[in-house]
C-alpha cells in the first residue's frame, strides 16, 4: 500500500489528491485565477486532516511537472520539494500533458462520447502558453506517446502534414486556438479536459512501484520555452505519423 499526495499546478485549475495506490482518499480542486499561491497550502491541509494523517505518512509526494505556466509550476514544484524533503520522502515527477490525455480517454470511455479511439486517432493534449502558442504533444489511442512535447505556434498548416486518414482530437486550455484553423473533416475537441490530480495519481503510483524519483536537490518543472515555428512540411512530427 503507497499513500501518495498529488499535486497539479501547471495550469489555472490548483488541484490536490490525495491517493491509496491509485484510489482518492480526497480531492481539492480551484480554477480561480492566480489562486495557486493561497490555495495549494489551504488544500493539502484540508485533505491531510480530513484523513488524519501526516505529512510523515506519506510514502511519497507527487507533481504535475509541466509544460505550463511559470508561475504555477514553480508555486507547485516549491511546495512538492519543501514536503518531500522535510519529510524525507520521495519525488515523482508526472507529465502534465500525459495526465490530460488519460483524463480524455476517462471522458471518452465514461460520457460515450462521438470521439474515435482506436488505431487511426491521434489524441493532441494543448496547454495554454500566449498568443497563438501552445505546449502540445502527441499520444496515441493507449495514451502511449508519439512526440515528445513542444512549444508551437498554431497556425492554419499546423496539422496539414497528418494523412488525412487520422482522425486528431484536440483538448486542453489551448484547443480553442485551432478550432477556426483546423480545416479537415476528421478533426474533434473536447472541452473540460485539465489535469487533475485525481487523474494524475494512478500514473504516480505506476511510478513509485518501478522506484521511479527524482533528485530533490537538482529536479525543475518542465517549464518548455523555446518555440517551433516551422511550416507544416518541415514540422518535426512528421518523422512518425503515417
Amino acid at each position: 500500500m503507497a499513500i501518495i499526495l498529488n499535486i497539479e499546478t501547471s495550469t489555472p485549475v490548483c488541484s490536490v489528491a490525495l491517493a491509496e495506490n491509485d484510489n482518492i482518499l480526497a480531492l481539492r480542486e480551484s480554477s480561480e485565477d492566480k489562486s495557486h499561491a493561497g490555495n495549494l497550502a489551504v488544500f493539502i491541509e484540508e485533505i491531510l486532516n480530513e484523513r488524519k494523517i501526516s505529512v510523515q505518512d506519506l510514502d511519497a509526494v507527487a507533481i504535475g511537472k509541466g509544460p505550463g505556466s511559470y508561475t504555477g509550476l514553480r508555486i507547485g514544484v516549491a511546495t512538492a520539494k519543501g514536503l518531500a524533503y522535510g519529510a524525507k520522502k520521495p519525488l515523482i515527477a508526472v507529465s502534465t500533458l500525459e495526465t490530460m490525455v488519460r483524463f480524455a480517454l476517462q471522458r471518452i470511455d465514461k460520457d460515450k462520447l462521438p470521439v474515435p479511439s482506436n488505431e487511426n486517432t491521434v489524441l493532441c493534449p494543448m496547454v495554454d502558453a500566449r498568443r497563438m502558442e501552445v505546449y502540445m504533444a502527441l499520444f496515441d489511442s493507449s495514451a502511449k506517446r508519439i512526440e515528445n512535447d513542444s512549444a508551437v505556434v498554431i497556425r492554419s498548416d499546423t496539422f496539414s502534414w497528418l494523412p488525412e486518414l487520422r482522425s486528431i482530437v484536440f483538448f486542453g486550455s489551448g484547443a480553442s486556438k485551432c478550432r477556426d484553423l483546423v480545416n479537415r473533416k476528421n478533426a474533434y475537441w473536447i472541452d473540460g479536459i485539465y489535469p487533475s490530480a485525481a487523474v494524475m495519481a494512478a500514473r504516480s503510483y505506476q511510478l513509485y512501484q518501478e522506484d521511479r524519483f527524482e533528485d530533490i536537490a537538482y529536479f525543475e518543472p518542465h517549464y518548455l520555452k523555446e518555440f517551433l515555428t516551422t511550416t507544416a512540411r518541415k514540422n518535426p512530427m512528421l518523422r512518425t505519423i503515417k
